[in-house]
């Protein structure tokens, strides 16, 4: 680490150090306590500018960032996890989410400037028949079954990923019919791994759709709900930086030397990577440890975020975040950050 004596004649930032080494680097000031990712250029290292950058509180120390060079990361609020017409409760951790996504964090970053990246499942035959089997059991699969001297295909009830209510009322109801368990009131369903048909669905006003193939590209459950698809398509109209689709086909959308995601952060020099969506502790928590690693600037916005994981998951990656990887807020503190930007113009 390099000490920078106030080498730009600021009084307010003096005694300056220098994280990393450029052009991937940090300023931290130890009066007042704040990391500066901005990212500014040696030698002079120049203090950015209020009317060009935003300082974020976070539950640790304050940030300050870049809106040209950062993205709000939206992961995997699709059908599949939110739709209450496959059963996901309205009032869910998921769902509520969505909504401080929508009143409050997609605003900020809008008036802002900073680019909103949609990362979704979206996968293709290929990927499927490439996907490792621990990715697969996460989803469900067909088992085969030897009855009477008959071989036969079922769902397997295995206690993992979609299909873990199902595998718990089996086991608390040995002789129980599949048929009989519902969730939230509605018939749940057992699903038979990635790719597989859902089935139909019927949704608003009565009508029946074709839920598609579990989480494949461009059918019904892997796309938005209709209030974020709003947004989305509102954000694809905007002249600069419109907002963006990326498909990804693992929990993390940044695993391995490259994926889509990972070159469009490259190519477009993004450095900080605001995260939301679900699950906090599987495809969003995921995808930010692999950012991490790799050397982008991680928050989490944890009001933004949501899991059908016992609380103490959500608690987990916040802990990690705020003390390892990154850091943590919430989207009030970024509509503050973002207000007090635009106050110094």
């Amino acid at each position: 680490m390099t000490r920078i004596d106030d080498i730009d004649g600021d009084d307010a930032h003096p005694g300056r150090t220098v994280i990393g080494r450029p052009p991937n680097h940090w300023l931290y000031s130890s009066s007042p306590p704040i990391f500066d990712l901005t990212r500014p250029s040696p030698p002079e290292y120049a203090v950015p500018p209020p009317t060009k950058s935003i300082t974020l509180s976070t539950s640790t120390k304050p940030i300050i960032i870049s809106p040209s060079k950062s993205a709000l990361v939206i992961i995997d609020m699709q059908n599949f996890f939110l739709s209450v017409y496959l059963g996901r409760s309205a009032d869910g951790a998921g769902n509520k989410a969505g909504q401080r996504l929508l009143e409050t964090g997609i605003p900020a970053a809008r008036k802002a400037g900073i680019q909103i990246i949609w990362l979704n499942w979206g996968l293709t035959d290929d990927e499927i028949e490439n996907m490792p089997p621990c990715t697969r059991r996460a989803f469900g699969f067909e088992a085969v079954l030897e009855r009477a001297g008959k071989r036969e295909s079922l769902p397997a009830i295995d206690a993992h990923g979609v299909n873990q209510a199902a595998a718990e009322h089996v086991e608390q109801n040995k002789n129980g019919v599949l048929e009989e368990l519902t969730e939230n009131g509605k018939p749940k369903r057992i699903y038979q791994g990635l790719g597989s048909k859902i089935g139909s669905v019927v949704i608003e006003n009565g009508k029946t759709v074709d839920a598609g193939r579990l989480l494949m590209r461009d059918t019904w459950n892997a796309a938005l709900p209709p209030a974020l698809d709003a947004a989305y398509k509102q954000g694809q109209k905007i002249e600069h930086k419109p907002d963006v689709w990326i498909h990804k086909n693992r929990m993390s959308g940044l695993w391995g030397s490259t994926t889509p995601c990972t070159d469009y952060l490259e190519k477009e020099g993004i450095t900080t990577l605001l995260f939301a969506g679900v699950n906090t502790d599987q495809c969003v928590g995921g995808t930010l440890q692999d950012a991490f690693t790799k050397g982008w600037d991680c928050i989490l916005i944890k009001d933004a975020c949501g899991t059908t994981s016992p609380g103490f998951a959500s608690e987990c990656v916040e802990f990690n975040c705020a003390r390892t990887w990154g850091f943590v807020t919430d989207c009030d503190k970024l509509e503050e950050g973002v207000q007090g930007m635009l106050d110094a113009k």
